[in-house]
């Protein structure tokens, strides 16, 4: 692959991408095994104790779409890294944000771009604070996936997209280079031009699903046959009013697509964020739920549901700090 570039910070490229995933959880390590899956130059930085585990068990990937087992991926510790990476594809929990950018630092040299997977929009604010606007794209994965017990990346779903672009909107060489990696690769993905629009859409979506399902410890259609989808609906109708509010009105066709998902009898659907709960497990509170109630204009006209889920949250987490040990 060539690319030729006029900007200063974007030497040519004259061969693949060289990507450092960073985490080989369940994020990580499916979109990390299908790019090594599809020939690409991939390298998974992790911590120590997964390092080992992946030396003994290889990583391994079980998907509707294919099985992946490799016995020996890439892998590198933070003090391995000693040399930048054209792409870095940046899959950790919001929580451990701050230790993953000290992590990977060392791999960001002039050209490289900074793809991250997280939800919500606070880890584009630190990202740019450390590294510059530059190298920080915009970007949204679409996927359920965790680890087992025995290290294994599960694959729950059949949708496995990640959705990309620069965030003012431009097409430049460092975009396309990053559309073929991707293009080679058992996954859908998607260059947009309204990349940030999108993140907020997700953003919306995932606070609202994370906000009721662990507030009533419950899925969608538990709460709908219990009759309280109304809930679900004003909690997702808070959630797009604060985006609309800050420049980011969800469109029509969202709105209606995920009214009708919030008020299905039959489904199964919860967030995450409430399987974390229920296995005492950290929790993203604050870059999902808090940061979206900060950016509330009504936050301090009077309570909003989403203040109750997220009092909610904060509450176990004072109660898992207070049992564990730890926020």
């Amino acid at each position: 692959m060539s690319i030729i570039s006029d900007r200063p910070n974007e030497p040519s490229l004259a061969k693949p991408l060289r990507i450092l995933v960073v985490g080989a959880g369940g994020v990580g390590g499916y979109f990390g095994g299908r790019l090594l899956e599809a020939g690409q130059d991939v390298t998974f930085l992790v911590r120590k104790q997964r390092a080992s585990e992946m030396a003994r068990t290889g990583l391994k990937v079980s998907s509707c779409f294919g099985d992946l087992t490799f016995q020996k991926p890439p892998i590198l510790i933070a003090d391995e890294l000693a040399e930048p990476f054209d792409l870095i594809l940046l899959a950790c929990k919001a929580y451990d944000l701050a230790d993953a950018i000290a992590s990977f630092a060392g791999g960001v040299g002039p050209s490289t771009a900074i793809l991250p997977l997280l939800n919500g929009i606070l880890h584009l604010e630190r990202l740019d604070a450390r590294f510059g606007c530059s190298h920080v794209l915009g970007g949204a994965c679409y996927i359920s996936a965790s680890r087992d017990a025995d290290g294994k990346v599960i694959h729950k779903n059949d949708v496995h997209m990640i959705v990309f672009g620069d965030r003012g909107g431009a097409s430049n060489p460092q975009i396309e280079a990053i559309a073929t990696a991707f293009a080679g690769a058992k996954f859908d993905h998607r260059q947009t031009d309204m990349i940030l629009h999108e993140m907020w859409e997700k953003w919306v979506f995932v606070a609202a699903l994370a906000g009721i399902t662990c507030l009533m410890r419950a899925s969608i259609g538990d709460i709908a046959r219990a009759g309280a989808s109304d809930l679900a609906k004003t909690l997702f109708d808070e959630c797009a009013k604060i985006a609309t509010s800050q420049g980011f009105s969800p469109r029509a066709e969202f709105l209606d697509r995920t009214r009708r998902i919030f008020i299905a009898a039959e489904s199964p659907l919860t967030a995450s964020m409430l399987n974390d709960i229920e296995k005492n497990a950290p929790v993203e509170a604050d870059h999902i739920l808090g940061d979206l109630l900060r950016r509330s204009d009504n936050r301090r006209k009077g309570k909003l549901l989403l203040q109750v889920a997220y009092a909610h949250l904060k509450a176990y987490e004072a109660r898992r700090a207070r049992e564990f040990g730890s926020a």
